[in-house]
């Protein structure tokens, strides 16, 4: 029997209500302390009807991320075939996901609450953090190398160029998760600075 599409946009639109919510309960309590009851209390229903949505809170939390990166990803695609040089594509890209973190401030908090609940029990973060980032981290790459076979780009090692990326990125994530400011204006000027000085 086939699922009216009415009921399944619903049961979307229900899921992402949910979502939202939980993210409320994660920014206050933190992922320890969070609780199914607790996010089932804030959307106000039952225990039972959240289990209709998602299993756990884990698999709540992980939706969050997952939706979060995928939407990026998305943008960085777009933004990185864009007919521009690299290095002006580059500060793009690095502007674009400088701003995402400052944007997504609340997210950030929670995802390195839960990366210190993880490595308290005993899971490898690093890996975590490398394979939701390593498709951008391909994209990146990839505008590098193609810039350099245009010329425009000086060859330097690409996987040197990609780590620099992402340790701003990370310092960015640094300063809206932990430190709360969300003006990144500073970094977004570094990353330019380091995008032109990649210039053939």
């Amino acid at each position: 029997m086939e699922v009216p599409l009415s009921v399944t946009v619903e049961h979307e639109k229900r899921r992402k209500e949910i979502l939202e919510s939980a993210l409320d309960v994660f920014v206050e309590e933190g992922y320890a302390d969070t609780t199914f009851q607790k996010i089932a209390d804030r959307c106000g229903i039952t225990r039972t009807i959240l289990y209709l949505y998602f299993k756990n809170k884990r698999e709540i939390f992980m939706f969050s991320i997952k939706r979060f990166t995928e939407k990026l990803e998305a943008e960085v695609r777009m933004l990185a075939v864009v007919p521009a040089p690299a290095y002006e594509t580059l500060a793009r890209l690095s502007s674009l996901l400088i701003g995402r973190c400052a944007e997504q401030s609340r997210l950030l908090s929670v995802i390195v609450g839960y990366l210190e609940h993880s490595k308290r029990s005993g899971t490898d973060v690093g890996d975590k953090v490398r394979r939701r980032t390593i498709r951008m981290r391909h994209i990146i790459s990839g505008v590098v190398i193609a810039g350099q076979q245009r010329g425009e780009l000086k060859p330097v090692p690409v996987g040197a160029v990609s780590d620099f990326f992402y340790a701003l990125l990370e310092a960015a994530t640094f300063r809206v998760a932990v430190l709360g400011v969300t003006e990144t204006s500073d970094l977004e000027a570094a990353m330019r600075v380091f995008c032109e000085g990649l210039k053939a």
